[in-house]
């Protein structure tokens, strides 16, 4: 069987290809090897018995390339990152999968399942619970003035009192960034358009993907990547908030396993997943991990800034991806411990974050808090819990 994975030279995409190729399925990629991800072009890591073209998901052309004899359908390829680039989102994201269907349907191809690379951040804020009113809650994004303030927690809308996180499952979205937005209208786009044309379609929710393969050169987005290149070059990790912010971090090799379950699943069809380990780590967490895995002694730096469009806590919960027969293997230890090996076979380390940042906080993306109530640093060794609701 014939493959297409658009993005297929980036990050995740290259890992479905490896699997793929063990399992001896016929794998092509499309990839427009985008720079600063790509900076020396067509990655070594592919391996030689891969068909490549370079082009755009957006290209008919490239694309009617791509799709001839292809059976399956994994839609890797996406713009994302923290600039204001609005347009870029959707025409890339949301235009490219409806180019995607709109070949498919018009040129006859006999695609039978397309697996669509969505996101975490289609929810905004995560699901809450206030203690006091005993009520769940999908909160609204914090506004700027709050942010501004340093008051970082979500509140009840009810009594105002912080409000405890609980995980998140696939039943309630609320985009917040145009990045989000156009990844939820990718996802309407393919499901909408596979149901109607019989064409089997599923919409994988990444949680923040981590693991080999990350780009050094990419600083705009990857906590991994910007704390590994800070703390291998002396310099300290930067902490927006007040570093308490809780994520979902889940090894590549996960989401590699989650991406061709679905391809073999039929009770998968239609369906949107969450992709995640289901463990709430914080910025502190990580970076105190990560120094300890690096063997070095370098505290974190907390300025009280804060980037616009982030959420405070989100945590997916995984169940349904569980019913269909999948688990995360590998967890943040493994996470660091596979990149850190990684990153040494890279050569000569630099830090790529200091001018993304001064680039980020001319355009907006970055901001300072008026008065700041961060908490001065402490030990981060202990595990901070967040509640499962069933």
């Amino acid at each position: 069987m014939k493959i297409l994975i658009t993005g297929g030279a980036g990050f995740i995409g290259s890992h479905i290809t490896d699997l793929l190729l063990e399992s001896g399925y016929h794998v092509r990629i499309l990839d427009n090897l985008q720079k600063p991800t790509h900076l020396a072009g067509k990655p070594n890591y592919l391996p030689k018995g891969v068909e490549f073209i370079e082009g755009e998901v957006t290209d008919e052309s490239a694309m009617k390339q791509a799709l001839k004899g292809v059976r399956v359908v994994f839609h890797q390829a996406a713009h994302q990152g923290l600039l204001p680039d609005f347009g870029t989102f959707f025409h890339v994201n949301s235009v490219g999968t409806a180019r995607l269907f709109e070949l498919i349907v018009k040129q006859g191809y006999p695609v039978e399942k397309v697996i669509i690379a969505s996101s975490q951040a289609v929810y905004g804020e995560g699901k809450y619970r206030c203690q006091n009113c005993t009520e769940s809650f999908y909160p609204s994004s914090r506004l700027l003035s709050q942010l501004k303030r340093g008051d970082w927690e979500i509140k009840c809308p009810t009594c105002r009192e912080q409000m405890e996180p609980l995980l998140t499952d696939e039943s309630h979205v609320n985009p917040s960034t145009p990045y989000a937005m156009s990844k939820y209208t990718q996802e309407m786009i393919a499901l909408s358009l596979g149901w109607q044309y019989s064409i089997p379609t599923v919409a994988l929710r990444y949680s923040i993907t981590q693991g080999p393969r990350q780009s050094l050169c990419n600083a705009y987005s990857g906590i991994l990547r910007i704390f590994c290149t800070r703390l291998m070059t002396n310099g300290p990790p930067i902490l927006y908030e007040d570093g308490q912010m809780k994520r979902d971090y889940v090894h590549v090799d996960d989401v590699a396993r989650a991406n061709l379950l679905v391809m073999e699943k039929e009770e998968a069809n239609y369906q949107v997943y969450n992709v995640g380990s289901g463990v709430p780590t914080t910025q502190r967490q990580f970076a105190s991990v990560l120094a300890r895995k690096i063997g070095v002694k370098i505290d974190p730096i907390i300025p009280g800034e804060f980037r616009l469009g982030d959420v405070r806590h989100i945590v997916s919960d995984v169940s349904r991806l569980v019913a269909l027969g999948w688990r995360p293997r590998k967890n943040l230890e493994h996470i660091l411990a596979d990149y850190l090996s990684w990153i040494q076979t890279q050569g000569l380390v630099k830090d790529y974050f200091a001018q993304a940042e001064q680039i980020m906080k001319a355009t907006g993306a970055v901001r300072s808090a008026r008065r700041s109530q961060t908490p001065p640093i402490r030990s981060e060794s202990s595990k901070i819990g967040i509640r499962t609701e069933r």
